[in-house]
């Protein structure tokens, strides 16, 4: 068994794929249309065939409710690895994007937090 798609609930799809692929750096895997939506993922350029991330319609009624519980507590949705926590932060915060933690030092792990714009808190991380 393997993971090959994990998703993230966005508000908006087409502003989520302009995040995760123009700031982030992910490249567009599939985007077929699903009813009222798509099914819209993205990939690392570093893994083409690895795990897609499907940028999930936030649609449901539970989701406002668990999203926002998450938000408002400090609480990152997924976590991405990267090499270098500190160089990814200050090239994101370059492109405008909005931190609610710093790189901080836990024990081996470096981790930062970010908002992505589509009501969720990422983390970021690398031992």
């Amino acid at each position: 068994m393997r993971i090959t798609v994990t998703s993230v609930l966005v508000d908006d799809q087409e502003k989520a794929l302009a995040f995760y692929t123009d700031l982030l750096g992910f490249v567009k895997k599939h985007d077929v249309p699903a009813g009222g939506a798509r099914w819209l993922t993205v990939v690392s350029p570093e893994d083409p065939d690895g795990v897609e991330l499907l940028l999930e319609p936030s649609g449901h009624p539970a989701v406002g409710p668990f999203k926002e519980a998450l938000v408002n507590d400090g609480i990152p949705f997924t976590s991405f690895t990267v090499k270098d926590v500190q160089a990814e932060y200050e090239r994101l915060r370059g492109l405008g994007v909005t931190f609610t933690q710093p790189p901080t030092q836990m024990g081996p792990v470096t981790t930062a937090v970010f908002d992505d714009t589509c009501g969720n808190l990422i983390q970021i991380a690398a031992m």
